[in-house]
């Protein structure tokens, strides 16, 4: 397999309060991992800022505009308790879109088999027109609008395994049925949607877990729910939303997954865009906050990519 890595070292700078989980240590213990020889045959590219003109693919342009001046020129600017822009926050955004377009732009091309976005801020809590949960810009809503007015594409699935539901994405394809949206996420946590009943257009799969939830009742949700619904959608092309913070090391909640669970899900969404998608699978970084954790899942994520 052909896996591209896209990163950038842009990602660090953009800058949170000390104490705050969404560090710039974050993406260089990615970096660290992904520096292993194991990595060797990853094909790696930096990101390119992306047009703004994309983010219109899934927010309305006030509410882009509104982002864009609230930049700071120095200092933090707090957009709510916990997501903050500094100085180079908006331009680590585009690159994060940036990224995730040459991801797709990559895979419809025969460039790669699949490819992954090493990436910060995350984007998945965005909704269409609110910034929340350390999120700006919806990444992976960006990518799966531009597989649909790039290439064509009738039927993209977005899966998210983020301890966090992913409202942001829920929120802007709720009345789509042309974009699936699954996620397994902790209920009761932040950020408090994602009940089994928010199905949308019947293209929304939330699949719950309990706090204490482990591997085996992981898997069986995804397997039960996630997958069944996936492959009765029949996607054309999938994007992983990958958080890692189901980790049982993660301080922000309370599932208790380790790296060979995130090996095992990758794996069968990788099966499931074989069948149905001819192997087209982008992944993208969302959450994971204890930088262990965070380092090895990844590490796991990445791997199992290259090796299909």
């Amino acid at each position: 397999m052909t896996t591209h890595l896209y990163t950038h070292d842009i990602f660090a700078e953009h800058l949170t309060p000390d104490g705050h989980p969404e560090r710039p240590d974050r993406i260089r213990s990615v970096a660290q991992a992904l520096a292993d020889e194991a990595f060797d045959p990853l094909v790696r590219f930096e990101t390119s800022v992306a047009d703004e003109a994309t983010f219109l693919y899934a927010h309305p342009e006030e509410y882009v505009e509104a982002l864009r001046e609230q930049s700071p020129e120095d200092g933090r600017v707090r957009l709510d308790p916990d997501t903050v822009m500094s100085p180079k926050t908006w331009e680590c955004v585009r690159h994060a879109v940036g990224g995730g377009l040459a991801c797709v732009d990559d895979v419809f091309a025969g460039k790669a088999d699949n490819a992954f976005l090493a990436a910060r801020p995350p984007g998945h809590h965005a909704e269409k027109t609110t910034a929340m949960g350390f999120c700006l810009i919806n990444t992976a809503a960006v990518m799966a609008r531009h597989a649909q007015k790039a290439y064509g594409v009738e039927r993209v699935a977005i899966v998210d395994f983020d301890v966090h539901h992913g409202n942001g994405t829920q929120d802007i394809f709720f009345d789509d049925p042309s974009v699936f949206y699954a996620s397994t996420h902790q209920i009761p946590l932040y950020p408090g949607s994602g009940k089994k009943d928010e199905t949308g257009a019947g293209n929304i799969c939330n699949a719950p877990l309990d706090p204490g939830t482990d591997g085996m009742g992981f898997r069986e949700a995804f397997r039960e729910r996630v997958l069944k619904e996936l492959d009765a959608f029949q996607p054309e092309f999938v994007i992983i939303s990958a958080g890692f913070d189901a980790h049982h090391r993660d301080p922000l909640a309370n599932i208790n997954l380790v790296e060979d669970d995130f090996d095992w899900a990758t794996g069968k969404l990788m099966d499931a865009s074989s069948r149905h998608a001819d192997n087209r699978l982008v992944s993208l970084l969302e959450g994971g906050y204890d930088l262990q954790g965070l380092a090895q899942s990844c590490a796991t994520h990445v791997a199992r990519l290259m090796r299909g």
